[in-house]
């Protein structure tokens, strides 16, 4: 596939996109402006919270959103699109205005992530990569996110490009992971485009290619002495993998002063084994020498070995981390908010449904976030119309949507408005950080929520709160249709 065609991604789309920008080109609707949402219902896991990320190919889309003479002939071929606006398929930018959270921000169901306000045909055909690129890298920094927690300051890096769900999955997802917290990845063109650091040394085929265990160690740390991690269980962990690693460490690394050195376990009993073969090091004198460990990690295992003494200064996750196993789907949603009427006032659209989480929130909105001037946590989010401003020397009362008899009133706080300007009348007017500068601000932000919203275990519920403004109109729409 060509550089140019692997980067054109406009025809990836949901079919219905181009069928309801062609009849909004027919009922005369195509160029009126509307506000659309996306948003999430569910975190993964049962987390407390959710880590944003997938902006930046977001914004590389739109930048790139061109229709060929081939997209548009084969439209043509399909016999339902009308020749007018295929002609202007040829001409098609995007020309809207699209704000965003930031990548690597915590986030929580309900709250806008991206709000979309362009003309309608626009909005409507920017859904399907908008929900792909955010629900992918999202669920991925989020599941990383959740790794790195359990961890407990030991260095974790990303290893399951080879079971991820596609080129992309491992390509994209080693990137997202990285802005999840992790140290890492095993995946070469991640460092080579997004500077997520790559790491690795043998696999067991090294081992094996050598006559013995001992010559496949001693040749390995010849040629890599500063970087001399040992792959020991490829036939017996503790009666040969780790003696031939302490035997190779002493006889090549130390002689040149060299005192870094790694083991890797990768099967069996690890708590067990890691902490005979800690034992072993460093009756040795290796005490320096670091144990890896890998195989099959998430969380709660790492918690797991973890309680149970083992002795690991750092783990390697693969494919629970990169198909985000115990919870595969995001399930990040884009529904119509708003229309723009000729006059220039905002008409709300609300979304009813019988399931009560699926009602959505009218109108073009703001989310803010609530931070305890004392200590810095983030006390609430709070969802406001798109004019109304919090005054933070004001007294501010909070109320939960569902049970409204449930208030509170925060004073002493400061807020902060969550979603930037991203696209302006079609310009990007955002400079996307680098990958590591969305890292270390993703594990700042997650150090401002408390503990008890962190817990992996029925965590604490973290406020997502309307204003009354916003509430009223709700409940008014809501009314209004249960009375036609």
């Amino acid at each position: 596939m060509s550089e140019s065609k692997r980067q054109n991604f406009t025809m990836l789309c949901d079919y219905y996109e181009l069928t309801m920008a062609n009849g909004y080109f027919k009922a005369g609707m195509a160029d009126g402006i509307t506000y659309f949402d996306m948003f999430f219902r569910n975190i993964p896991d049962g987390g407390g919270f959710a880590i944003c990320a997938g902006l930046e190919q977001l914004i590389e889309y739109i930048k790139n959103l061109k229709f060929t003479d081939e997209d548009i002939e084969y439209l043509r071929s399909k016999g339902i699109f009308d020749e007018e606006f295929l002609e202007g398929l040829k001409t098609f930018k995007f020309t809207g205005d699209i704000y965003a959270i930031e990548e690597g921000t915590p986030i929580f169901p309900g709250e806008p992530i991206i709000t979309v306000r362009a003309p309608a045909a626009e909005a409507q055909f920017i859904e399907t990569y908008l929900l792909l690129a955010i629900n992918h890298q999202s669920l991925i920094a989020t599941k990383a996110n959740r790794i790195v927690r359990a961890s407990k300051g030991r260095a974790v890096a990303e290893f399951g490009s080879r079971r991820a769900q596609g080129a992309d999955g491992a390509y994209l997802g080693a990137r997202a992971a990285y802005i999840g917290g992790v140290n890492a990845t095993a995946c070469t063109i991640s460092d080579r485009d997004f500077g997520v650091p790559a790491t690795g040394t043998m696999a067991h085929a090294w081992v094996q290619m050598f006559d013995s265990e001992y010559e496949a160690f001693k040749t390995y740390c010849e040629i890599y002495p500063t970087n001399a991690t040992l792959l020991v269980d490829t036939y017996n962990t503790l009666k040969s993998g780790v003696p031939n690693a302490i035997k190779v460490f002493k006889e090549v690394l130390l002689p040149k002063g060299i005192t870094k050195c790694a083991i890797r376990l990768d099967s069996g009993d690890i708590a067990y084994i890691s902490k005979k073969a800690r034992q072993m090091l460093d009756e040795a004198g290796l005490t320096e020498c670091k144990i890896v460990a890998s195989n099959s990690l998430d969380e709660e295992i790492i918690l797991a070995l973890i309680r149970q003494g083992a002795e690991i200064d750092s783990f390697g996750v693969g494919e629970r981390l990169i198909t985000s196993k115990s919870t595969p789907v995001f399930g990040g949603v884009y529904k119509l908010c708003a229309r723009e009427m000729p006059d220039g006032t905002i008409q709300p659209k609300i979304k009813i449904s019988e399931n009560a989480a699926k009602i959505t929130n009218p109108h073009y909105k703001k989310v803010y976030r609530l931070y305890d001037k004392e200590n810095g946590k983030a006390i609430a989010d709070y969802i406001a119309l798109y004019d109304e401003v919090i005054d933070e020397n004001e007294p501010l009362e909070l109320f939960d949507p569902e049970h409204t008899w449930k208030r509170k009133t925060i004073t002493n706080f400061t807020v902060r408005e969550l979603q930037v300007p991203v696209f302006i009348g079609g310009e990007c007017v955002y400079t996307s950080p680098s990958v590591a500068e969305i890292r270390d601000y993703c594990l700042k932000e997650v150090d401002t929520l408390w503990d008890e919203v962190k817990r992996f275990q029925n965590p604490h519920n973290y406020y997502v709160d309307l204003s009354q403004k916003l509430w009223d109109i709700k409940h008014d729409l809501l009314r209004k249709a249960s009375e036609q």
